[in-house]
Formats: C-alpha cells, sequence, structure tokens
C-alpha cells in the first residue's frame, strides 16, 4: 500500500474522529422532525462513518500492519521455527 494513500486514511479517521461531537450545535435548542439537530447529526454521522468503514474494510484493510503483496523483505524465517526446539506440551517425536 503506498504511503501515500496510508496518510489519507490516517486523515480519514481524524476528521471522522473530530467531527463525531457536534461542537458547533451546542447551546442550539433547533427540532427538526421531534428530534434535537444535534441527534440528527449523529445519525447521519454514523451513517458516513460505516460507509467510510466499509469502504476501508473493501480497499485498505491490515494497512500498516500486513507486508506489502510480494515484500520478501517481511517474510517469515521458515529456520526460526527449527531453531527453537520442540514446543512443549505436545507429543514429541
Amino acid at each position: 500500500m503506498p504511503r501515500n494513500e496510508t496518510g489519507i486514511w490516517l486523515a480519514v479517521a481524524i476528521v471522522l474522529a473530530a467531527l463525531a461531537v457536534p461542537w458547533f450545535l451546542w447551546g442550539s435548542s433547533a427540532v427538526v422532525a421531534g428530534l434535537p439537530v444535534w441527534l440528527w447529526w449523529h445519525v447521519g454521522w454514523m451513517g458516513l462513518a460505516s460507509v467510510v468503514f466499509w469502504v476501508f474494510a473493501q480497499r485498505a484493510w491490515g494497512i500498516g500492519i500486513e507486508p506489502a503483496v510480494g515484500d520478501s523483505s517481511t517474510a517469515p524465517d521458515p529456520s526460526a521455527d527449527r531453531a527453537r526446539g520442540p514446543r512443549s506440551g505436545g507429543d514429541s517425536p
């Protein structure tokens, strides 16, 4: 995953977190359809956050955790398991 895309997803996460609380609606007593406007903000924001998370899960799941495809520098060393010896708690040959 390109470093640029990692930065974009980080920025999206920060914006989602920062605007989750409607600071600009504090003190507002406006009501729409019987509910306060700040509650409608939360309903809409959770819908938007759900869509963003779905897109993230489809496009970038594992970003910064899983190695990039074709990146052999982070491949596990198969000889490391043999060097540790037999595992405890199991049947030993």
